[in-house]
């Protein structure tokens, strides 16, 4: 028989422990619906992919104790290959990355193969990857493609990424390199313990927390660790973290939507070995007639694009955020700058293939706020008033008017 610990958690962790886990979120990062795609993409970026096969006999564990085996996890040195399957509900990014998020998806500048952008097209479909890791400097990753392959590492205060189709570089060193070392945005989580880490953020009051039984993934006996919103009006139905049995690892995460189907996010090791990887899978050299981007001429650029979009009225700023509500129910709530209405593509502002993407992922909805548009993907959902307020969360259409209503 698998242990099954069903004890569930109302601001304590299954035995009654209330541990850091269990703290409240004192923060929530909220994004527009253009970049949920990218955002989702570098959350799971370095997660590996699902490989299991039956439910192996190991002795009983609380949920606290497993919690606990995974803080407590040590392990540094890796290698493995990785499968990600990506369901967010939203149309394919195709080329479209370009448009939707800054110096994305293009060949602008040489900048193909800037991290920022390249791990949005995580954000759908199925992907391969190999990884390794050596300590907290050196890691790398390499997505593969049938016909090319975009690698990046991490070796101390260098950062190179390297985009084989395109046949680019981009470069980071010094402080640039320690900032880029985890090679996604602020605050988004790139390995598998620190993305079951900030799942197990939201085991406060509003969470059960249990252990699911057993399973086997890469060949590795594992537990299941289950995350259940306890609120309703949540998008998210549960999250499952496959937790080495030996060494407190996360093997694999699973992310379920409240509507049902097939698993939003489902990534995990097929194979994985946790003997200290070869130094040269860490070395890296530019190919002949690889045009190379440096970090701060990318970032330059990149500058100079937002402050010339901030001097045409665009999106270029928000009026800060205003959280609203509480747990898995928490609701940013965005202002554009003035009150400006968001931008088009009657204003001329957003390309049509951008505008066309946006269209098939909203619904026009009215209430005591006026009007608006609800931009719906399986997790994150964002209603846009057309006064210029955002209100954007992993929660339900119904939840956001509710909640532009009683904000008035």
């Amino acid at each position: 028989m698998a242990p099954n610990d069903s004890a569930e958690t109302n601001g304590t962790v299954a035995d009654g422990t209330r541990g850091s886990v269990a703290n409240r979120r004192k923060a929530v990062r909220y994004i527009v619906p253009v970049a949920v795609a990218g955002v989702a993409a570098a959350t799971i970026g370095l997660v590996p992919a699902l490989a299991s096969s039956g439910d192996p006999d190991l002795p009983e564990i609380t949920a606290q104790e497993l919690i606990e085996k995974i803080a407590a996890s040590d392990t540094q040195q890796l290698s493995g290959t990785v499968k990600i399957s990506t369901d967010l509900g939203i149309p394919s990014m195709g080329g479209l990355a370009g448009s939707l998020v800054p110096d994305g998806g293009g060949d602008r500048d040489g900048a193909s193969a800037d991290p920022q952008t390249k791990l949005t097209e995580l954000a759908s479909g199925t992907h391969t990857l190999r990884v390794a890791a050596d300590g907290p400097d050196k890691q790398r990753v390499s997505i593969l493609d049938q016909a090319s392959e975009y690698s990046l590492i991490h070796n101390g205060d260098q950062v190179w990424a390297y985009d084989s189709k395109s046949n680019s570089v981009y470069h980071a060193e010094g402080e640039a390199g320690r900032d880029k070392e985890k090679a996604a945005p602020d605050g988004v989580p790139t390995t598998p313990k620190a993305l079951a880490e900030q799942a197990l953020k939201a085991a406060d009051g509003t969470t059960s927390v249990t252990v699911g039984g057993t399973a086997q993934v890469a060949g590795r006996d594992a537990y299941r660790l289950v995350i259940k919103p306890e609120q309703s009006g949540s998008t998210i139905g549960s999250i499952t973290v496959a937790v080495d049995a030996e060494n407190g690892v996360p093997l694999k995460f699973t992310l379920q939507p409240s509507s049902g189907g097939k698993a939003a996010v489902d990534a995990g090791f097929t194979s994985v070995d946790f003997k200290k990887p070869d130094a040269s899978s860490f070395a890296f050299t530019p190919p002949k007639g690889a045009k190379v981007t440096e970090a701060d001429e990318a970032k330059e650029h990149g500058k100079a694009e937002a402050e010339a979009e901030k001097a045409k009225g665009d999106l270029g700023a928000f009026e800060g955020m205003n959280v609203i509500g509480e747990g898995w129910n928490s609701i940013a709530e965005i202002k554009t700058p003035g009150g400006a209405a968001l931008p088009t593509k009657e204003s001329g502002e957003v390309p049509a293939e951008a505008q066309q993407f946006l269209d098939a992922l909203g619904d026009k909805v009215t209430g005591k706020f006026g009007s608006g548009t609800v931009f719906k993907t399986r997790l994150v959902n964002a209603l846009m008033t057309d006064d210029g307020r955002v209100y954007v969360g992993a929660v339900t259409k119904d939840a956001l008017v509710n909640a532009a209503n009683k904000a008035g």
